[in-house]
């Protein structure tokens, strides 16, 4: 099903969204980062395939993209990273210690750049939804 031409201004505001989020001034790997993570989780193959290869044009090492699925267990992620995985999981997970999280993401981002990170994590999972129930197979 091509959604995207099915529901034009629906999907299109969503992408507008998702370029909105990385025109905010946020670190564009850190998002990218999360994007992967949340696409992992999600299993949305397309996704997991286009934020790999965005993070290799970006400059990040092939090893450490290839870490990403046990990053907990890997000393290759710097802290600003390892926090954003953990909220990016936090989010899309429904965990339970999100508070906690939270108290740590205020101390190294501003309350802008943690809306827009959250906003990027929760679109990414809508977007992947959407390519794993209404797109062609890859």
């Amino acid at each position: 099903m091509n959604y995207k031409d099915i529901a034009k201004e629906t999907i299109g505001n969503l992408y507008k969204a998702h370029t909105s989020i990385r025109k905010s001034g946020i670190d564009e790997k850190l998002i990218a980062l999360a994007e992967l993570r949340v696409s992992q989780i999600n299993g949305c193959a397309y996704c997991c395939s286009y934020h790999a290869k965005e993070l290799s044009n970006f400059g990040l090492e092939q090893d450490i993209i290839n870490r990403l699925p046990g990053w907990k267990h890997t000393k290759v992620f710097n802290n600003q990273q390892t926090l954003v995985l953990s909220w990016a999981e936090a989010i899309t997970n429904n965990t339970d210690n999100w508070h906690e999280i939270k108290k740590k993401l205020v101390e190294h981002f501003s309350e802008r750049e943690i809306v827009e990170l959250t906003a990027s994590i929760t679109l990414m999972s809508t977007l992947n939804k959407l390519r794993i129930t209404l797109a062609e197979e890859d």
